[in-house]
């Protein structure tokens, strides 16, 4: 109960990060630097977390590569989804990023190699239904959001996947540290071709994304701290019930019938997806960043 709870609180939290990066959008803030903002700011509240519970000599990798192409699709996954919420909605952007769990499941034969049953295939199927039921292709102008939210979600499943793959090879602690390393990195490098000087008010909202970022994973990892991911995985989709409200809140946005409808199937079936994969023993990884 207590890692249920947990993760409630996380999924409560994370959609004031989506809240301040539109904002910022909405200002003409380049994403690349609400991206940085997300990753730079956010290491420097982790690292001292990571730092107390393993010595530095401790956080030695033989797989670097592997790590930084990590953190590259972190970063691409954040970007396309703050770039979405420029033309779409919070809680729209999100409901289509669901299809991450979907993708997953489509990629993991190819990568992975790994035996994917009938009824797994099934939900895939139903859930991509579902998609097209949120997106309705033909009967409202597809805009670049769509494609960007689907982009977040599909490099946000290379991640999980790629994660899947050096799964007990590496501490999971190990993992985070090196991530957290090359995300700043990695944007500060990018982030000097598209630097605006922020207002005041600009940084205030670049340090609440990040303040929100770490506390919302700081409470994921607690979360599966007490408690097994397959158990909490399903958690994470409350998470659209706060992108809801955020949205109708800060920026008069309802999702209209049909996209509830969409996002009642997707959930539905990446919730019978974790509890087949946890019956067949497949490693239930968290929802990374959304972003």
């Amino acid at each position: 109960m207590t890692g249920i709870l947990l993760m409630l609180a996380a999924m409560l939290v994370m959609p004031f990060l989506d809240v301040a990066a539109k904002l910022l959008g909405q200002q003409n803030m380049p994403v690349m630097e609400s991206v940085w903002a997300r990753f730079f700011c956010g290491t420097l509240l982790n690292l001292p977390l990571v730092l107390k519970n393993r010595a530095v000599r401790e956080l030695k990798t033989d797989i670097p590569v592997t790590h930084t192409v990590r953190a590259a699709l972190v970063i691409a996954s954040t970007a396309f989804f703050f770039l979405a919420m420029y033309y779409l909605p919070i809680a729209d952007t999100l409901a289509i990023f669901f299809v991450q769990p979907l993708a997953v499941t489509l990629l993991s034969p190819v990568i992975l190699k790994e035996q994917v049953g009938l009824r797994r295939w099934i939900a895939v199927v139903i859930g991509f239904i579902g998609t097209l039921i949120i997106i309705r292709p033909g009967f409202q102008v597809l805009n670049e959001g769509v494609v960007l939210a689907l982009l977040s979600g599909t490099t946000s499943a290379l991640y999980i996947i790629l994660t899947r793959r050096i799964s007990g090879r590496t501490d999971p602690i190990v993992t985070m540290f090196h991530t957290n390393v090359a995300g700043p990195i990695i944007t500060t490098l990018m982030v000097g071709f598209f630097w605006v000087t922020p207002s005041l008010e600009q940084w205030g909202l670049m340090l609440i994304i990040a303040f929100v970022a770490f506390i919302g994973h700081y409470l994921v990892i607690a979360a599966y701290h007490y408690a097994e991911a397959s158990l909490l995985a399903p958690m994470a989709y409350a998470e659209m019930i706060m992108a809801v409200v955020c949205g109708w809140w800060f920026f008069g946005d309802l999702p209209d019938r049909w996209t509830f409808t969409g996002v009642g199937i997707l959930i539905a079936c990446a919730i019978y997806i974790s509890y087949r994969e946890r019956v067949r023993g497949i490693p239930v990884e968290p929802s990374p960043p959304q972003p």
